[in-house]
């Protein structure tokens, strides 16, 4: 299910500018959306899910345009979506959240719906925890029953709205893990700041600042924003004063930096590779100026 976004702005009141003209292709698969926060990717998805109405420019997803009453509807009942604060009965077990969930979701046979929350338990791996009530679930339990949830539909569309944030590094990989087995032909919009998470699920990504689109492409373009830019500098002295310091590591008695500059940031600098994160930060560093 392809998104195609055109000219598409969000200003709140007060003037402020959310989305400043936005204008990008998602094909169907896995892809990643960056930004730190408060870049806009909030507002884009609370626009491309129906929440929230542009003010102005064009959104068409699977062929329906999504500023229109019926575009909208006709995209909802083929999107499923996992916002970044995910609210649930704490009260309710996980298998009757699910199944309230998909008494709202119109599954009004009572066999199907039992079939289906079976089906996705054993899909998230909650099947033992399933009578057990949500109140007592770990933050990657609870993100699991949000993607139990936004999948009851069988969504041609999944959307989900940084969900790695607070979970701990076994569950972050097994979460990253479960969203790459999910996209197969459907499509799966990861919105995050946590670099390592598109990194490790997404080929092709699309990185937002202040509102607007400043790189679209796979992977390995953003990384070759830092070509010839990424260094290290072991010194006993201050941390080089030229470049972005991207970390620092205890060397013996001295220190080893790994610094992103145009130019060496020091007397016997030395080159090394670049990482995503460091064409991301190459990116941020020269204003977005490269096409």
């Amino acid at each position: 299910m392809n998104i195609d976004i055109s000219q598409l702005t969000k200003t709140y009141k007060g003037g402020v500018h959310a989305l400043d003209g936005l204008t990008l292709h998602i094909p169907t698969g896995m892809y990643g959306l960056l930004g730190s926060n408060g870049a806009g990717k909030t507002t884009l998805m609370r626009i491309l899910t129906g929440l929230l109405k542009p003010t102005s420019g064009t959104v068409r997803i699977g062929g329906h345009d999504i500023t229109t009453p019926d575009g909208r509807l006709a995209v909802q009942r083929a999107l499923g979506y996992l916002p970044q604060d995910l609210g649930v009965y704490p009260e309710l077990t996980a298998r009757q959240f699910l199944d309230y969930v998909a008494l709202l979701k119109g599954l009004d046979s009572r066999q199907e719906r039992r079939r289906r929350i079976a089906e996705l338990l054993e899909v998230v791996s909650l099947t033992d925890a399933a009578d057990r009530k949500v109140k007592g679930f770990s933050g990657g339990m609870l993100r699991r029953v949000g993607i139990a949830q936004a999948l009851l539909a069988d969504p041609r569309l999944l959307v989900v709205d940084e969900p790695t944030t607070g979970l701990d590094p076994e569950e972050r990989i097994r979460f990253r893990t479960l969203l790459s087995q999910l996209a197969g032909d459907r499509t799966v919009l990861l919105s995050t700041h946590i670099l390592d998470d598109v990194a490790q699920t997404c080929r092709r990504l699309a990185v937002m600042a202040k509102g607007r689109l400043v790189f679209h492409g796979d992977i390995g373009h953003l990384v070759s924003y830092a070509d010839r830019r990424v260094w290290t500098v072991t010194t006993t002295g201050p941390a080089p004063a030229v470049g972005k310091v991207v970390s620092a590591l205890p060397e013996g008695p001295a220190m080893r930096y790994r610094v992103v500059s145009a130019t060496p940031p020091a007397a016997g600098a030395q080159p090394v590779a670049p990482t995503l994160e460091d064409g991301y930060l190459a990116l941020m560093e020269a204003g977005a100026s490269r096409p």
